[in-house]
C-alpha cells in the first residue's frame, strides 16, 4: 500500500514511516526537510501521486491562535485538494483528545485544531481523525510553557498520557483499517493529575523548578476543566505505562515542540 506521511520527519512521523516501511508498505516521507510543504503546496502533487492514503501528523509549531489557524487552514485545504486530485482514498489526521471542548473555552491553539478537523469533516473525502492524548515525551514542554522563572504553574486537571510509540501504532492502525468518516480516540492506560506527572518528569531530569497546582493556570492558552484532557469511555487504551516507559529507556524531550506533532 502506498502511503504518504505528511510531517514524516517529526517525532510521530518518523515512527509511523519506519513501522510502515518495515511492514512492506510503499511510504512517501513528506516534510519540509524533504522538499514538501503542505502549507504552500510545494511538492504535494508529487508526494501524493499514487498514494492510497495520507497520514497528516504535521503541525504549525505555533501556539498563537492566529498563526496556528493560518497554518492548519492552509495546509489542510491543500491536502484535501491535492489528495482529491491524486485519488487518495483515506485522509488520516492526528489531533488531540478534547480539541472540541478546549476550542469552546479560551480558543487558542485548540481553536485552530478544531478548524482543521472541521475542514476534513466537511470535505466530502473519506477520512479518519485520530484523537490521542498528550505524550510522555513532552512533559518538559508542558512545564516550559507554564514556567515563570523557577516556578511552574499548572492545572490540577486529569491527564491520561501515552508513549509516542503507542501514538504511532494507533495512527497506523486507524490508517490501515480504512476510513470511518469520523473520529477514533486513544489514551494512555493511567490517569494522573497534570501538575503531578509534570513534577515527576522534572524530578527525573533533575530539574529544580517548583511545580504548583493552580486551577486557573492555562494549558497552551486554554483554561481547563477537570476532565477536558481525558478520552471518552469508548477510547482504546494504549498498553505502555509511564513507569514501564521510563524503565525501557523512555526520554523526556528537553527540546520538544509542544504537542509533539511538528514535522
Amino acid at each position: 500500500m502506498r502511503i504518504a506521511v505528511i510531517g514524516g520527519t517529526g517525532l510521530i512521523g518518523t515512527r509511523i514511516a519506519a513501522r510502515l516501511q518495515a511492514a512492506g508498505h510503499d511510504v512517501v516521507v513528506a516534510s519540509r526537510a524533504s522538499g514538501v510543504d503542505s502549507y504552500s503546496g510545494t511538492g504535494l502533487a508529487e508526494a501524493l501521486a499514487g498514494a492510497e492514503a495520507l497520514i497528516d501528523v504535521s503541525n504549525s509549531g505555533y501556539l498563537d491562535e492566529r498563526e496556528a489557524m493560518e497554518f492548519f487552514s492552509g495546509s489542510t485545504q491543500n491536502l484535501i485538494a491535492y489528495g482529491a486530485a491524486a485519488g487518495v482514498g483515506h485522509h488520516v489526521a492526528l489531533s488531540v483528545v478534547g480539541t472540541d471542548r478546549l476550542a469552546r473555552g479560551e480558543g487558542g491553539y485548540f481553536a485552530a485544531k478544531e478548524a482543521q478537523e472541521r475542514l476534513i469533516r466537511n470535505s466530502g473525502r473519506p477520512y479518519t481523525i485520530v484523537h490521542a492524548t498528550q505524550f510522555f515525551e513532552f512533559i518538559q514542554a508542558i512545564a516550559d510553557s507554564a514556567s515563570i522563572r523557577h516556578v511552574v504553574r499548572l492545572s490540577n486537571a486529569f491527564i491520561q498520557p501515552m508513549a509516542a510509540d503507542d501514538v504511532a501504532d494507533a495512527t497506523i492502525g486507524a490508517a490501515l483499517a480504512g476510513p470511518v468518516d469520523g473520529m477514533v480516540e486513544f489514551g494512555g492506560p493511567e490517569r494522573f493529575r497534570l501538575h503531578e506527572i509534570v513534577q515527576r518528569g522534572l524530578r527525573i531530569r533533575q530539574d529544580p523548578r517548583e511545580v504548583l497546582a493552580d486551577p486557573l493556570a492555562e494549558y497552551f492558552g486554554t483554561r481547563l476543566e477537570e476532565e477536558d484532557l481525558l478520552p471518552g469511555p469508548d477510547a482504546s487504551l494504549a498498553p505502555t505505562r509511564f513507569a514501564d516507559w521510563l524503565a525501557a529507556g523512555g526520554r523526556i524531550n528537553a527540546a520538544a515542540v509542544p504537542l509533539g506533532l511538528r514535522g
